[in-house]
């Protein structure tokens, strides 16, 4: 049996015996936020237990190393349509410590692509095009320095609305400690209604 095969057993179970119901919610976060932070599974259920924040309290957009790479990319496009269509109104970036993205070394990523069947020569393709590969893949030394770069990167954004308060934390992934980097309660404009 595949593991497609049995997530689909299940997810029959599942919806069969209407285990949905304990999850229903709006689109909508109840507590109003928007969440960035790191792919990494040991924050699946630890990161929302430890903000106190339960189904359908926070939106959650995940990236490698909560990182905001790209002012135009599909994160930052992610935190605007939550600010401006899905009535988030505060940004939470949180990284963690023991960050995979602290040791990444691309170099190695790169032969590990080759050894599952890329053409080593579509990198050569790839920089001649300009993309800079090694440094899209690159990671960061400091998860502090790293966090506060992403608040940077989103609080300054142009079509960030700057009374949108943007945090920085960093979340311990063995015990849920929350380290505050960044207060974006300090560094918003206020609203003149």
């Amino acid at each position: 049996m595949t593991l497609l095969s049995t997530i689909l057993e299940h997810n029959d179970q599942f919806v069969s015996e209407h285990q949905y119901e304990k999850f229903s919610t709006t689109k909508f976060p109840n507590k109003r936020v928007v969440i960035l932070t790191c792919m990494d599974t040991r924050l699946t259920e630890l990161l929302p237990s430890a903000m106190n924040f339960k189904n359908g309290d926070a939106k959650i957009v995940k990236s490698a190393g909560a990182l905001v790479a790209h002012p135009f990319g599909s994160i930052m496009r992610s935190l605007l349509i939550a600010v401006y269509e899905l009535q988030a109104d505060e940004v939470y970036i949180v990284g963690h410590y023991d960050c995979g993205m602290s040791s990444i070394n691309t170099e190695s990523i790169i032969d590990k692509m080759v050894a599952r069947g890329i053409d080593r020569d579509l990198f050569k393709t790839l920089a001649y095009s300009g993309v800079d590969l090694k440094g899209w893949l690159h990671g960061f030394k400091d998860v502090t320095a790293s966090v506060k770069q992403s608040v940077d990167a989103v609080r300054n954004h142009p079509l960030m609305d700057t009374t949108v308060p943007v945090h920085g934390l960093v979340i311990d992934p063995e015990t849920g400690k929350l380290d505050v980097i960044e207060d974006g309660y300090s560094k918003t404009t206020v609203k003149n209604d």
